[in-house]
């Protein structure tokens, strides 16, 4: 006879992580899969996380575990999917949609991390998003909408303030002079130094290829590159904002950080701890997706009940 089980899925866009816990919120059973977005509506996306899916259910050994509930947070995931997702839910893992979270991956960082309105909690990957969840369930988020507007302080942010740098050194003085070091991680990254590689390179791709430009800033930093220094200085600043912006609305709390963008280099961390003085700054590191297995589970915080109003 199989044992009851709970999964909960952490899906990214690069990488996806899955636990399994029992009743008593033991971790049963874990692995990796590839990763996804919440974006369904697009075609390719939507295959690619029923792939993703799929590769999850194969590792789980049907006459071991029976899967009783699936709590999902997901990058790109968003209300207007919600159908679409949770009926993929159903077909792969057999559980009815009472059974089933569905939340973004920030949130799920939120509630792996803190108890409800204990903190804020700011992301900083390809792009960046603050939120804060009350005790009474009531949602605030602050930046996060989309490099064309905004994810300061993100890697495609990064990226974008360094390709702007260099270009305009060169328009002024038709050289790179005092931006070589650079120019130069900028070009080996995206694979060519002519303008029409660096267009092919931002335009013919999505967010995240132009994030992953980022490390390349940060290479030049550790080279000792002023500028690069500058740009990751002034990323730490915009991140600290947003938690501003979250304690000016709701009031001071510590502050937990997570994403990429945090590990690139020293100084980032370092600004958003000087902007920050007076609160308390984490870098976060829980079990996104032991959480959420253990969410219909356990439940330690009495999150069950509020996650399921935030989807």
């Amino acid at each position: 006879m199989s044992q009851a089980a709970h999964l909960g899925l952490d899906i990214g866009g690069t990488a996806s992580r899955w636990v399994l816990c029992g009743a008593d919120g033991a971790e049963l059973a874990r692995g990796k899969a590839g990763g996804a977005t919440g974006h369904v509506f697009n075609p390719a996306e939507n295959q690619r996380l029923r792939t993703t899916l799929a590769s999850i259910a194969a590792a789980i050994d049907p006459a071991r575990f029976g899967i009783r509930s699936v709590t999902l947070g997901m990058t790109g995931y968003g209300a207007t999917v919600s159908g679409e997702v949770k009926a993929m839910l159903a077909e792969t893992f057999g559980v009815p949609e009472a059974s089933m979270i569905v939340i973004d991956d920030v949130v799920l960082a939120y509630l792996a991390n803190f108890a409800p309105g204990e903190g804020h909690v700011v992301a900083a990957g390809t792009g960046s998003v603050g939120i804060h969840i009350a005790e009474n369930g009531a949602f605030t988020r602050v930046g996060g909408r989309g490099i064309l507007i905004d994810d300061a302080g993100s890697g495609s942010w990064i990226a974008l303030r360094a390709l702007d740098r260099i270009f305009r050194v060169l328009d002024h003085s038709g050289s790179f002079g005092g931006v070589e070091v650079l120019a130069d991680c900028l070009f080996d990254a995206v694979g060519g130094k002519d303008w029409s590689d660096v267009r092919q390179f931002v335009y013919a791709g999505d967010r995240g290829r132009i994030g992953t430009l980022a490390v390349a800033v940060a290479r030049a930093a550790e080279a000792g590159d002023g500028v690069a220094l500058e740009i990751l200085r002034a990323a730490g600043a915009e991140l600290a904002q947003l938690v501003s912006a979250l304690s000016a609305r709701i009031g001071l709390r510590p502050a937990g950080f997570i994403g990429g963008v945090l590990a690139l280099h020293p100084v980032i961390e370092a600004e958003i701890r000087n902007r920050l003085g007076g609160c308390e700054v984490r870098l976060l590191n829980a079990d996104a997706s032991l959480a959420a297995a253990r969410l219909q589970a356990v439940d330690a915080h009495g999150w069950r009940g509020l996650a399921a109003t935030l989807g």
